[in-house]
Protein backbone atom coordinates (compact mmCIF):
# COMPACT_ATOMS: atom_id res chain seq x y z
CA UNK A 1 0.00 0.00 0.00
CA UNK A 2 2.83 2.62 0.40
CA UNK A 3 4.74 1.46 -2.54
CA UNK A 4 1.24 2.03 -4.10
CA UNK A 5 0.75 5.41 -2.50
CA UNK A 6 4.54 6.60 -3.38
CA UNK A 7 3.96 5.80 -6.84
CA UNK A 8 0.84 7.53 -7.10
CA UNK A 9 2.59 10.74 -5.61
CA UNK A 10 5.67 10.42 -7.75
CA UNK A 11 3.33 10.43 -10.60
CA UNK A 12 0.96 13.26 -10.01
CA UNK A 13 4.33 15.41 -9.50
CA UNK A 14 5.18 17.18 -12.44
CA UNK A 15 8.53 16.39 -14.12
CA UNK A 16 11.43 18.61 -14.07
CA UNK A 17 11.08 19.64 -17.89
CA UNK A 18 7.33 20.11 -17.52
CA UNK A 19 7.93 22.57 -14.29
CA UNK A 20 10.52 24.37 -15.94
CA UNK A 21 8.22 24.86 -19.25
CA UNK A 22 5.39 26.01 -16.89
CA UNK A 23 7.09 28.64 -15.13
CA UNK A 24 8.46 30.14 -18.90
CA UNK A 25 5.08 29.95 -19.62
CA UNK A 26 4.13 32.11 -16.98
CA UNK A 27 6.57 34.76 -16.89
CA UNK A 28 6.09 35.02 -20.65
CA UNK A 29 2.63 36.39 -19.77
CA UNK A 30 3.45 38.57 -17.29
CA UNK A 31 7.12 39.61 -18.68
CA UNK A 32 4.78 40.60 -21.90
CA UNK A 33 1.95 41.94 -19.78
CA UNK A 34 3.69 44.11 -17.56
CA UNK A 35 7.33 44.46 -19.29
CA UNK A 36 10.43 43.31 -17.58
CA UNK A 37 10.97 46.36 -15.15
CA UNK A 38 7.48 46.05 -13.66
CA UNK A 39 7.45 42.52 -13.18
CA UNK A 40 8.34 40.75 -9.82
CA UNK A 41 9.02 37.38 -9.31
CA UNK A 42 5.44 37.02 -6.44
CA UNK A 43 3.50 38.43 -9.94
CA UNK A 44 4.85 35.62 -11.67
CA UNK A 45 4.51 33.17 -8.59
CA UNK A 46 0.66 34.34 -8.47
CA UNK A 47 -0.04 33.68 -11.74
CA UNK A 48 2.18 30.26 -11.35
CA UNK A 49 1.34 28.82 -7.98
CA UNK A 50 4.04 27.23 -6.28
CA UNK A 51 6.79 29.05 -4.32
CA UNK A 52 9.93 31.04 -4.98
CA UNK A 53 12.97 28.76 -4.05
CA UNK A 54 11.29 26.83 -7.25
CA UNK A 55 12.23 30.04 -9.44
CA UNK A 56 14.94 30.96 -7.73
CA UNK A 57 16.61 27.07 -7.45
CA UNK A 58 15.85 26.79 -11.65
CA UNK A 59 16.87 30.26 -12.78
CA UNK A 60 18.73 31.99 -10.05
CA UNK A 61 17.18 35.41 -10.55
CA UNK A 62 14.59 37.44 -12.40
CA UNK A 63 17.58 38.18 -14.34
CA UNK A 64 18.02 34.63 -15.12
CA UNK A 65 14.44 33.67 -15.84
CA UNK A 66 14.17 36.66 -18.61
CA UNK A 67 17.37 35.44 -20.55
CA UNK A 68 16.08 32.20 -20.66
CA UNK A 69 12.89 32.74 -21.77
CA UNK A 70 14.01 35.31 -24.05
CA UNK A 71 16.69 32.56 -25.65
CA UNK A 72 14.62 29.37 -25.32
CA UNK A 73 11.73 30.88 -26.87
CA UNK A 74 13.83 31.91 -29.96
CA UNK A 75 15.68 28.88 -30.22
CA UNK A 76 13.08 26.49 -30.30
CA UNK A 77 11.18 28.67 -32.82
CA UNK A 78 13.64 28.82 -35.33
CA UNK A 79 14.49 25.24 -35.05
CA UNK A 80 11.41 24.84 -37.47
CA UNK A 81 13.37 26.13 -40.25
CA UNK A 82 15.64 23.32 -40.99
CA UNK A 83 14.64 22.22 -44.39
CA UNK A 84 15.13 18.99 -44.06
CA UNK A 85 13.24 16.59 -46.52
CA UNK A 86 13.25 19.77 -49.19
CA UNK A 87 16.09 18.21 -51.17
CA UNK A 88 15.27 17.82 -55.00
CA UNK A 89 12.63 20.38 -55.10
CA UNK A 90 13.41 23.37 -56.63
CA UNK A 91 14.82 26.76 -55.72
CA UNK A 92 11.08 28.36 -56.11
CA UNK A 93 9.59 25.36 -54.08
CA UNK A 94 11.95 25.43 -51.35
CA UNK A 95 11.82 29.28 -50.44
CA UNK A 96 7.84 29.35 -50.09
CA UNK A 97 7.94 26.67 -47.89
CA UNK A 98 10.83 28.20 -46.23
CA UNK A 99 8.85 31.71 -46.16
CA UNK A 100 5.80 30.17 -45.27
CA UNK A 101 7.64 28.65 -41.93
CA UNK A 102 9.49 31.55 -41.09
CA UNK A 103 6.33 33.70 -41.30
CA UNK A 104 4.53 31.85 -39.23
CA UNK A 105 7.45 31.78 -36.83
CA UNK A 106 7.84 35.63 -36.66
CA UNK A 107 3.56 35.77 -36.44
CA UNK A 108 3.61 33.43 -33.61
CA UNK A 109 2.74 34.34 -29.91
CA UNK A 110 5.32 33.50 -27.99
CA UNK A 111 8.33 35.16 -30.71
CA UNK A 112 6.01 38.50 -31.10
CA UNK A 113 6.29 38.72 -27.34
CA UNK A 114 9.54 38.12 -27.20
CA UNK A 115 9.97 41.11 -29.67
CA UNK A 116 8.02 43.23 -27.45
CA UNK A 117 10.04 42.31 -24.59
CA UNK A 118 13.78 42.02 -25.98
CA UNK A 119 13.75 45.49 -27.83
CA UNK A 120 13.45 47.50 -24.80
CA UNK A 121 15.45 46.23 -22.84
CA UNK A 122 18.36 45.54 -25.49
CA UNK A 123 20.70 48.39 -23.87
CA UNK A 124 20.55 46.50 -20.24
CA UNK A 125 20.65 43.13 -21.93
CA UNK A 126 23.15 43.49 -24.68
CA UNK A 127 24.62 40.10 -24.57
CA UNK A 128 21.35 38.42 -24.82
CA UNK A 129 20.00 40.90 -27.61
CA UNK A 130 23.09 39.07 -29.88
CA UNK A 131 22.09 35.96 -28.42
CA UNK A 132 18.44 36.43 -29.28
CA UNK A 133 19.30 37.82 -33.24
CA UNK A 134 22.11 34.89 -33.57
CA UNK A 135 19.38 32.46 -32.75
CA UNK A 136 16.62 34.80 -34.43
CA UNK A 137 17.00 36.45 -37.75
CA UNK A 138 20.61 35.42 -37.86
CA UNK A 139 20.15 31.88 -37.70
CA UNK A 140 17.58 32.02 -40.71
CA UNK A 141 19.76 34.20 -42.55
CA UNK A 142 22.58 31.53 -42.32
CA UNK A 143 20.44 28.48 -43.07
CA UNK A 144 18.98 30.15 -46.13
CA UNK A 145 22.97 31.20 -47.36
CA UNK A 146 23.33 27.76 -47.42
CA UNK A 147 20.13 27.05 -49.37
CA UNK A 148 20.95 29.54 -51.73
CA UNK A 149 24.84 28.48 -52.18
CA UNK A 150 23.24 24.99 -53.25
CA UNK A 151 20.94 25.93 -55.53
CA UNK A 152 24.10 28.45 -57.48
CA UNK A 153 26.22 25.01 -56.96
CA UNK A 154 23.67 23.36 -58.92
CA UNK A 155 23.47 26.23 -61.96
CA UNK A 156 20.40 27.09 -61.21
CA UNK A 157 20.79 30.53 -60.04
CA UNK A 158 23.68 33.08 -60.25
CA UNK A 159 24.69 34.46 -57.19
CA UNK A 160 27.82 36.22 -55.50
CA UNK A 161 26.61 37.23 -52.39
CA UNK A 162 24.46 34.44 -50.66
CA UNK A 163 24.49 35.68 -47.19
CA UNK A 164 23.58 39.32 -48.53
CA UNK A 165 20.74 38.14 -50.70
CA UNK A 166 19.40 35.21 -47.48
CA UNK A 167 19.68 38.96 -45.01
CA UNK A 168 17.28 40.60 -47.96
CA UNK A 169 15.03 37.38 -48.02
CA UNK A 170 14.86 37.37 -43.98
CA UNK A 171 14.18 41.03 -43.70
CA UNK A 172 11.00 40.77 -46.32
CA UNK A 173 9.19 39.33 -43.01
CA UNK A 174 9.91 42.07 -40.86
CA UNK A 175 8.40 44.30 -43.08
CA UNK A 176 5.51 46.60 -41.54
CA UNK A 177 3.23 43.60 -41.36
CA UNK A 178 5.05 42.31 -38.81
CA UNK A 179 5.56 45.71 -36.99
CA UNK A 180 1.77 46.10 -37.34
CA UNK A 181 1.63 43.11 -35.26
CA UNK A 182 4.26 43.40 -32.91
CA UNK A 183 2.88 47.11 -32.08
CA UNK A 184 -0.54 45.54 -31.52
CA UNK A 185 -2.32 47.50 -34.27
CA UNK A 186 -3.58 44.27 -35.73
CA UNK A 187 -3.73 40.50 -35.32
CA UNK A 188 -1.59 38.05 -37.18
CA UNK A 189 -2.48 37.61 -41.25
CA UNK A 190 -4.90 34.76 -41.81
CA UNK A 191 -4.13 31.92 -43.56
CA UNK A 192 -4.77 33.20 -46.69
CA UNK A 193 -2.80 36.74 -45.75
CA UNK A 194 -0.38 34.90 -44.71
CA UNK A 195 0.26 33.26 -48.07
CA UNK A 196 -0.49 36.13 -50.58
CA UNK A 197 2.69 37.77 -48.41
CA UNK A 198 4.62 34.55 -49.04
CA UNK A 199 4.05 33.99 -52.47
CA UNK A 200 4.32 38.11 -53.03
CA UNK A 201 7.88 37.74 -51.12
CA UNK A 202 9.39 35.19 -53.10
CA UNK A 203 8.70 36.59 -56.62
CA UNK A 204 9.78 39.50 -55.77
CA UNK A 205 13.17 38.12 -54.67
CA UNK A 206 13.30 35.46 -57.50
CA UNK A 207 12.06 37.99 -60.31
CA UNK A 208 12.57 41.42 -58.94
CA UNK A 209 9.88 43.92 -59.67
CA UNK A 210 7.78 43.02 -62.01
CA UNK A 211 8.01 45.17 -65.28
CA UNK A 212 10.63 47.37 -64.81
CA UNK A 213 13.85 46.82 -66.10
CA UNK A 214 17.68 47.54 -64.47
CA UNK A 215 17.77 50.80 -65.33
CA UNK A 216 14.18 51.13 -63.37
CA UNK A 217 12.77 52.35 -66.61
CA UNK A 218 9.38 50.67 -67.51
CA UNK A 219 9.85 47.37 -69.83
CA UNK A 220 9.21 48.28 -73.35
CA UNK A 221 9.65 52.28 -72.96
CA UNK A 222 11.74 53.68 -75.28
CA UNK A 223 15.15 55.27 -74.87
CA UNK A 224 15.30 59.23 -74.81
CA UNK A 225 18.79 59.22 -75.77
Amino acid sequence: MELQMATATHARRPSKNARRAAILEAAAQVFFEQGYDATSIDAIIKRLGGSKRTIYNEFGSKEGLFTALVSENAGTALSALAVDGLEGRSLSEVLLEFGRRLLAIYMSPGLIGVYRSIMPEAGRFPELAREFFEKGPGRASDRLAEVLEEARDRGEIELEDCRGAADHFVGMFRDNLHLQVVLGLRPPPSPPEAEAAVTSAVGIFLHGIYGVDREGRAKGQMSNG
